[in-house]
C-alpha cells in the first residue's frame, strides 16, 4: 500500500511546485530515494498531461563518479546533461542519502573542476526550468536533527506538505521592502556587517523552488560588503562539516576566514575569483525548523535566520557574480542562539528572530504555523 504522504507530496511538487501542465516535459532526478515515491512521483506528472523522464542515481556510485574524473570526462557529461536539460521544462530532484559525508574523501581539486565544469548545467536548470529540490528523510538526517527516523519522518511531511499558498500571502510586504531597500546591518555576537542590496531586487522562496521553503533573498551589491560576520550553525559543503565559521569582508571581499577547518574553507573560497564574494542574502522564516541539523534545505529556512552565500549569485537577483560555489552559511538569531538584528535603512526589521514591524508581523512562527 502506497504511503498516503506520498501521494499528497506527488500532488504538491507536481501541481503547485512547479506547476506542470499539458505538454510539459520533466525531468524527475531521484537519488537514494524509495521506488514507490519515484513510481508516484511518475503518476502524478502523467495524470497531469505531462511527460516524465526519469534518473535513478545513488550517491555511493557519484562519489566514485567524481572520484575519476577529469576535464575529458567532465565536460562530455556535462555536453550530454545540458543536451537533456535544453528539452526540458521542468526538473524535480529528490536528494536521500544514508551518508551525508559521501564525499568527503574526493579530492578538492577533482571536486573543484566538476563543479566548474558542471556550472553551465546547473545555471541553464535554475535560470530556464521551473524547478523544485527537495531532500528525502533517512536515519542519518534523524540523527543530524537529534531525533528519532519516525519522529524526523513526521516533521518532514508536515515541512513538506504545509500551507505555502499561506505563506506566499504572508511573505508579500517583506519581499516589496527588500525590493526598496539599500543599506542593511546585521548585528550579533561576533557580527557587525554592512552591505547595499540597493537595486538588487528580492524574491519570496513559497515552496515553488525548494521543499520544504520559507525565505525571502536579495543579494549584496558585489563590493559593498563590509565588516564581520560570525555564523553559529554547522555548515556541509562537499562532504566535509565545518562549524564557527567566521567571515571578515572589505569592499566586498573575503579577506579572513576561519572555521574549525580553516585550511579548507580557504580552499574552497580559493576555487575560483568569484568564491570569496558573494551571491545572496536571505531571511529564513519557517515555523516549523528551529534547529540545524547540517542539511541547507532545511537550515536556510530556519525560523528567525538569515544566511549569506559565498560564490554565485542567482540572476533574478543578481549583482554579476559567478562562481562554481554557492555556500549557504546560516546565522540564527533567536535569543537561545545569542540574538541578533536587521536592520534595513536605520530600521529595526528583526530583533533576536521575530520581526518588528506591523506589516511583517504575520511572518513570525506564531502567526504562520
Amino acid at each position: 500500500m502506497t504511503d498516503p504522504r506520498y501521494t499528497k507530496l506527488a500532488k504538491l511538487l507536481v501541481g503547485y511546485s512547479t506547476a506542470l501542465k499539458a505538454g510539459d516535459h520533466v525531468l524527475l532526478d531521484m537519488i537514494d530515494v524509495p521506488d514507490e515515491f519515484s513510481i508516484e512521483l511518475m503518476r502524478a506528472v502523467r495524470a497531469a498531461g505531462a511527460t516524465p523522464l526519469i534518473e535513478i542515481r545513488h550517491t555511493r556510485v557519484s562519489r566514485e563518479i567524481v572520484r575519476g574524473t577529469n576535464a575529458r570526462h567532465a565536460s562530455l557529461l556535462q555536453s550530454f546533461e545540458l543536451a537533456r536539460m535544453k528539452k526540458m521544462q521542468a526538473y524535480i530532484a529528490i536528494r536521500g542519502s544514508d551518508n551525508a559525508s559521501e564525499s568527503s574523501d574526493v579530492p578538492p581539486d577533482l571536486m573543484a573542476l566538476y563543479s566548474r565544469t558542471m556550472r553551465p548545467l546547473l545555471n541553464y536548470r535554475v535560470n530556464k526550468t521551473r524547478w523544485c529540490v527537495l531532500r528525502w528523510p533517512s536515519p542519518s538526517m534523524a540523527q543530524a536533527a537529534a531525533m528519532s527516523t519516525e519522529a524526523f519522518e513526521n516533521l518532514y511531511f508536515d515541512v513538506c506538505t504545509m500551507d505555502y499558498r499561506r505563506m506566499a500571502r504572508a511573505m508579500v510586504p517583506l519581499e516589496r521592502r527588500m525590493k526598496k531597500a539599500d543599506r542593511v546591518h546585521l548585528k550579533g555576537p561576533g557580527t557587525d556587517l554592512k552591505f547595499s542590496i540597493k537595486g538588487i531586487g528580492a524574491q519570496m522562496c513559497k515552496g515553488d523552488r525548494n521543499i520544504p521553503d520559507g525565505e525571502v533573498f536579495s543579494c549584496p551589491v558585489r563590493d559593498s560588503l563590509q565588516g564581520r560576520i560570525q555564523f553559529n550553525t554547522p555548515t556541509l559543503y562537499s562532504g566535509t562539516r565545518f562549524e564557527n565559521v567566521c567571515l571578515e569582508f572589505k569592499n566586498g571581499k573575503v579577506i579572513n576566514a576561519t572555521s574549525n577547518n580553516t585550511k579548507r574553507l580557504n580552499e574552497i573560497l580559493d576555487t575560483d575569483a568569484g568564491a570569496r564574494y558573494t551571491g545572496e542574502f536571505s531571511l529564513g522564516l519557517n515555523p516549523y525548523i528551529l534547529n540545524p541539523m547540517c542539511d541547507i534545505l532545511f537550515d536556510e529556512k530556519i525560523a528567525g535566520s538569515l544566511h549569506l552565500t559565498p560564490g554565485q549569485a542567482y540572476e533574478n537577483c543578481d549583482n554579476g557574480n559567478r562562481s562554481a560555489v554557492h555556500w549557504d552559511m546560516v546565522l540564527i538569531q533567536r535569543p537561545e542562539w545569542g540574538g541578533g538584528e536587521v536592520w534595513f535603512d536605520g530600521e529595526l526589521i528583526r530583533k533576536d528572530g521575530l520581526f518588528v514591524p506591523r506589516d511583517l508581523k504575520p511572518l513570525n512562527p506564531g502567526n504562520l504555523k
